[in-house]
């Protein structure tokens, strides 16, 4: 998009921008039962955005029982496949339509270049929304290869009342890589956005309905993560959880399916990513670009970026001049200005989090090749520097534990083996990304590589025809994106019949 016309458009929409900020519950805004609310800050500033309602059980309890009254009624669940289809792809145009009100509310309340939001959060959001509705109507039942006497069907159908459960580094396109293929099968959802970032989630809730998707089919609830997610992972009345965050936090969502009704529970979590630059790697000039996107992209704030940078020592010293070189030319700044490419942490508790990983990543004797400094603290927003680290071993704990921020840390390997080795060295499996000119060899790497993502001579997540989803402790059970999500949303059932 032109520069000068996305600066237009996001003026113009932030003198007419207004926060949605009552949940969502049956088709109507409503406050909390108890009344209460909480702060939300633009983390770009530390000022005020709105006071937003903080849920509580009581209003869970209301949402779960509209959900499963609205499920059961069929008006949704029922609906022929047809109808839901347009009614999913009605709801897509207006997001669509919405595009940059949704952008500038995840940016706001996020710190996201609003740059990211509008080429890519909510185009994707929007693609999410329209595949899954196209999906729909061609998505064929089976038929069991039994005798004639015996015809036997295998069929899907909607699991119930999904709790979603959504992140804040992506709001919109999180939201829409759960409820997309959620209210494709059929499901009604109580949806609980991330506490910073609410107002993407209420508002695609708004639109939903404007499309004609019925009355208490899509509730949202705002407020604490341990009232209110806890809350509908405990609860008897909901069949299955979504949930993207934390493994820390997944951890304790399969505690509270067990403690219930073992609800059906699918994790997306952490994640530490290699990136894998082997000794045939293509030309440098062309990895450099993936190997900085894939650390800095969104802050580091990714649950896949590429935090280790695990390359063959011939190439080391080439490839870290490229990415420093490239490094710095990234624009720091107010996320709202288009050519920002690097915006503030989302809060300063978590910046200081981050800071802490750079003190530690200096106390183990990695050396600090770029950045690692707070900046712009007169704007109130916790800005930080893109950071590399240098001469990285991988037991430290920069190189071990998820940071959620801009710290890159180069590990230096003598061979593919050891580079294969290295990179699987860890609890997490999410995704990786590999370079070599070899497509033999690229491929035989792939597999060896124990994540649930790898991606060859680029960065990349797939597009929304392939899952995703990690091994080890940075997933359980479900997919993201792709057929395989719309199925997980889903019971499979056999109707054996006596003829």
């Amino acid at each position: 998009m032109n520069l000068l016309l996305e600066r237009n458009m996001i003026q113009n929409e932030l003198a007419k921008l207004r926060f949605r900020n009552e949940a969502f519950i049956n088709g109507n805004f409503c406050p909390s039962s108890s009344g209460q609310t909480y702060i939300v800050l633009n983390p770009a500033h530390a000022t005020k955005l709105a006071d937003v309602t903080a849920c509580e059980m009581d209003d869970v309890n209301q949402a779960v029982a509209v959900a499963r009254s609205t499920f059961e009624s069929g008006v949704w669940s029922r609906m022929l496949p047809a109808e839901r289809k347009k009614i999913l792809l009605k709801f897509a145009s207006l997001v669509e339509k919405h595009s940059i009100e949704i952008a500038l509310l995840d940016a706001l309340s996020a710190g996201k270049p609003i740059h990211d939001c509008v080429n890519i959060d909510i185009p994707d959001t929007v693609h999410c929304l329209s595949w899954h509705a196209e999906l729909i109507d061609k998505h064929y039942d089976l038929m069991a290869p039994t005798g004639i006497s015996n015809p036997a069907m295998i069929v899907r159908e909607p699991i119930g009342v999904v709790g979603i459960i959504v992140p804040w580094n992506f709001p919109a396109q999180m939201t829409a890589w759960k409820i997309g293929p959620a209210l494709a099968a059929g499901n009604s959802i109580v949806l609980k956005p991330a506490k910073q970032t609410p107002f993407s989630a209420i508002r695609l809730a708004e639109l939903a309905m404007e499309a004609g998707v019925p009355a208490g089919v899509f509730n949202v609830l705002p407020g604490m993560g341990n009232v209110v997610g806890q809350a509908i992972c405990r609860h008897m009345d909901i069949d299955m959880v979504a949930f993207t965050g934390s493994t820390e936090v997944g951890r304790e969502l399969l505690r509270y399916s067990s403690e219930s009704n073992l609800k059906r529970v699918i994790l997306e979590l952490g994640g530490k990513s290699p990136q894998v630059v082997l000794e045939d790697a293509p030309d440098l000039d062309q990895v450099a670009p993936h190997c900085i996107n894939a650390a800095f992209w969104n802050m580091g704030e990714n649950c896949s970026s590429g935090s280790r940078l695990i390359v063959h020592h011939k190439l080391k010293d080439a490839l870290l001049e490229k990415v420093v070189a490239l490094t710095k030319e990234l624009r720091i700044g107010d996320p709202i200005d288009p050519e920002t490419r690097i915006g503030p942490m989302i809060e300063s508790s978590h910046g200081e989090k981050v800071m802490s990983y750079i003190a530690s990543g200096k106390k183990e004797g990695a050396h600090l090749v770029y950045g690692g400094n707070r900046i712009f603290k007169e704007t109130g927003g916790f800005y930080i520097e893109p950071t590399i680290f240098d001469n990285v071993d991988n037991s430290m704990k920069i190189a071990r534990e998820e940071i959620f921020g801009p710290v890159l840390s180069v590990i230096s390997v003598s061979s593919d083996e050891e580079a294969v080795a290295v990179a699987n060295d860890t609890n997490y499996g999410l995704a990786a990304s590999l370079y070599s000119r070899d497509l033999a060899k690229a491929n035989r790497v792939a597999r060896e590589l124990r994540d649930g993502t790898v991606s060859v001579n680029c960065y990349s997540e797939g597009d929304i025809t392939t899952p995703f989803g990690g091994f080890k402790s940075s997933g359980f059970f479900g997919r993201d994106k792709s057929i395989y999500a719309q199925e997980q949303y889903s019971e499979l059932k056999t109707i054996w019949i006596q003829i």
